[in-house]
């Protein structure tokens, strides 16, 4: 069921240490792209119970699933940006290649799945990300309401200091 993004205070409590690194997920996004958000609420006993579908074009570009004390970020990479990936792989962390290794190829290309508890893994995902779609924001103004679903919790400043930190 689709609902309005919760509150930042309900996404922070529900992650818990993950916090920070969804910050910095998140913030990056927002400063870096502009995407249309979704966000999705099931039955609690169901396994994707919060999620928030960050695409553009109706191409899915991440789904990030909360969880408690944690998320999932899932990315998936076609057959072109497999092959950028297998260019760069040795600049990502062994995680990310254990991760991409160990996941099937399907026709719609590879799955990738995260769980993300603190921040270690966030720039090899933003990496991918970037593998996945270049920038597309030139610039993020300061009036919040001309740049798109800035509404959880976070300033122009937070997410400026999320990005610098």
């Amino acid at each position: 069921m689709e609902r309005a993004i919760k509150p930042y205070g309900q996404v922070k409590a529900l992650l818990g240490n993950a916090s920070s690194a969804w910050e910095k997920l998140v913030g990056h996004i927002r400063f870096f792209y502009e995407m249309d958000e979704q966000w999705e609420e099931g039955k609690p006993t169901h396994k994707h119970y919060n999620n928030l579908f960050i695409r553009r074009g109706g191409k899915s570009f991440v789904i990030l699933s909360l969880r408690e004390g944690y998320f999932l970020a899932s990315v998936v990479l076609g057959k072109n940006e497999r092959e950028k990936f297998d260019e760069q792989r040795e600049t990502f962390g062994d995680a990310v290649c254990k991760v991409y290794d160990e996941t099937q190829a399907y026709h719609d290309g590879k799955w990738l799945g995260f769980e993300v508890c603190y921040e270690s893994l966030i720039d090899d995902i933003i990496r991918l990300l970037h593998i996945k779609r270049k920038p597309n924001r030139k610039i993020l103004p300061e009036s919040l309401e001309k740049c798109g679903r800035l509404d959880l919790g976070l300033s122009h400043e937070d997410i400026t200091n999320i990005h610098n930190t």
